[in-house]
């Protein structure tokens, strides 16, 4: 984050100093490079190019889930659910040595990045992550 970010974020009240601090902070998704191309093969795509598509992936496809859904709970998870990246990049699926200590790596990325928001929204947002994680939601 710039000074001029720093300056700017510290003159504003809470919880809306926290918010934009984490917004900013965030923002990095988009630096972050995966291993998987985009649909056209010409370039590999970055993670927050990735969120964006599996999350409107779960609205177009829902009609189509085994069993009813909350679309937007699903939405949410897949919004949040990779922003651990910004700090410890994608861990491809074919990474046997990075797949070792990747859910260590992530918690202590989400504690971090959740821990920029208001402890309200904090916890919403961590208890999403850690949802999304034990993959058992429909």
């Amino acid at each position: 984050m710039t000074d001029v970010h720093q300056t700017w974020l510290g003159q504003l009240s809470e919880p809306l100093s926290s918010q934009l601090r984490f917004l900013v902070d965030v923002d990095r998704l988009k630096t972050v490079i995966r291993g998987s191309r985009i649909a056209d093969g010409s370039r590999r795509e970055n993670t927050a190019e990735h969120s964006w598509h599996i999350a409107l992936f779960a609205l177009v496809l829902a009609q189509h889930a085994a069993e009813p859904v909350d679309s937007l709970r699903v939405v949410s998870m897949l919004l949040i659910h990779d922003l651990v990246e910004i700090d410890c990049g994608d861990t491809p699926l074919f990474d046997e040595i990075g797949a070792i200590t990747q859910a260590d790596r992530e918690r202590v990325a989400a504690d971090r990045l959740f821990g920029l928001l208001p402890p309200d929204q904090a916890a919403t947002y961590r208890a999403l992550w850690d949802e999304f994680e034990a993959a058992k939601t429909p």
